[in-house]
């Protein structure tokens, strides 16, 4: 039985019946790399089964302590059960790219069963008609709840469950024999949160003290520094109360051109052009709707602070930058220089105060005053009437750059899934393989009732960049 951070708790109290808190994924194979060209779903039950052992995270499941008094607990579930997790299902007609995001839009909105363990895979076949894709792909609808993997994680997972050749590798074999554990009783959870907060103001006070040093540091920067001062953050349709419906889309552009354009402003990096691309489709979307603010909109983009030692454990070590997107400049290589600057300033305050630091203090906000304050929100609509503090999220998360593949299909392209809350409709979940560089992104269906003229904002404006910046 292992406790959750408090910054993997945080995701359990924020979920609410119409925001649930998973991330999650649209990966899309070619079969025919697959020995005999079919795949059987009693094989993919086998494959997975036998890699389970790799990671802890798919076989636990999560109990809470009464009233949240304390953080939860993570329990080996003693009744896991593979089939009920992995799922076989056939794309409805007429099978093409607007029938599968609808579908997956559908089952990743849906929330995850809290009493087993987070997480659930549908198999999808039926794409023969889709345009651009080679005939018998499939699809691999994937979610995990949030307190289970944040970014980084995720792809250290995908990584376990995939081989680098169609032949797939040979696996050790689990050391024991899988047993799980019942859950705890009640009078233990109460004991433990009886002595866990005990020791909190020990713990809170360690973890004050080892932030003054970084809000010294963070000071003496920034005085130093140019630093545009803060404006009020506008208001757009992305951000009020959200319901619980969602679209998806994605666009796929070379890596490569991608770097050569980061190029274009000096001293800037990918994420940069990442953030700037998003900034300018954000303004060709609103300027289309009569709707741009003159203010430029404000994305919230995490950053992962695992350490080199935490390599391979799952949960989440993440903390976030706020980002000027430039949406109110046309120019895209002022609009990326723009960027540049407020990223540049963002990361020096971050690293100043040092993100670890901002992350271990969520441990020690009580879980029922989170859960209390998520739920008053949510009624009395605060999102509606509070000016916003980000406009969207934007998390470009790095993957593997070789082709991978599972039960054999080889890994054409993902298609990312983000969570979404009140206040925050949209969300850009950004990524890269095998040389392509994904472009996709989660939003209420209500605030985005056009995905695909939201795809071609984003291609637009890659296409004025390209111009532009090469």
């Amino acid at each position: 039985m292992e406790q959750l951070s408090g910054q993997d708790a945080s995701f359990l109290y924020a979920e609410s019946k119409h925001a649930p808190l998973h991330v999650g994924s649209v990966a899309i194979y070619d079969q025919s790399t697959v020995p005999g060209g079919v795949l059987r779903f009693r094989e993919i039950l086998n494959y997975n089964a036998q890699r389970l052992h790799l990671t802890k995270t798919l076989r636990r499941k999560v109990v809470r302590v009464p009233f949240d008094v304390d953080h939860p607990y993570w329990v080996d579930d003693k009744d896991f059960d593979l089939e009920y997790h992995i799922r076989h299902i056939a794309l409805p007609q007429p099978a093409d790219w607007r029938q599968l995001y609808i579908l997956a839009s559908r089952i990743l909105a849906t929330p995850l069963d809290m009493s087993k363990p987070p997480w659930e895979s549908y198999y999808v076949e039926g794409l023969d008609h889709v345009e651009g894709l080679p005939p018998r792909c499939f699809a691999v609808i994937t979610k995990t709840h949030h307190c289970a993997i944040d970014g980084a994680s995720s792809v250290e997972l995908a990584e376990l469950l995939h081989d680098l050749t169609p032949e797939p590798r040979q696996i050790p074999p689990p050391t024991e024999v899988w047993r799980g554990e019942d859950d705890p009783p009640v009078a233990e959870l109460m004991l433990r949160s009886f002595a866990n907060n005990a020791l909190q103001p020990v713990r809170a006070a360690e973890t004050f003290a080892r932030s003054l040093p970084g809000m010294a540091k963070a000071m003496s920067s920034l005085a130093d520094r140019q630093v545009q001062a803060p404006v009020l953050i506008p208001r757009t349709r992305f951000n009020k109360t959200i319901t619980a419906h969602r679209v998806i889309g994605f666009c796929r552009f070379s890596l490569d051109e991608m770097r050569a354009m980061r190029k274009g402003v000096k001293g800037a990096t990918v994420n940069d052009a990442v953030v700037s691309l998003c900034g300018g489709a954000l303004r060709k979307y609103l300027t289309a709707k009569v709707e741009l603010p003159a203010e430029s909109l404000v994305a919230m983009a995490p950053v992962s602070v695992r350490g080199a030692d935490e390599k391979g454990e799952m949960g989440n070590r993440v903390s976030g930058m706020m980002i000027s997107i430039g949406s109110h400049i046309e120019d895209p290589r002022a609009r990326l220089a723009h960027v540049q600057t407020s990223s540049a300033q963002s990361k020096a305050l971050t690293n100043a105060i040092g993100a670890r630091q901002m992350t271990d203090a969520m441990r020690f906000i009580p879980g029922s005053l989170m859960v209390m304050g998520t739920r008053f929100a949510s009624q009395m609509g605060i999102a509606n009437v509070q000016n916003p503090v980000y406009n969207c999220v934007i998390t470009n998360v790095p993957g593997p750059q070789v082709p991978l593949y599972s039960m054999g299909a080889k890994l054409l392209t993902t298609i990312g899934f983000g969570p979404l809350t009140d206040g925050v409709g949209l969300m850009f979940p950004v990524g890269s393989y095998c040389g392509e560089f994904m472009v996709s992104f989660t939003a209420c269906r209500e605030m985005l009732p056009d995905p695909e003229f939201m795809e071609q904002c984003i291609r637009d404006t890659y296409a004025q960049m390209r111009s532009t910046l090469l």
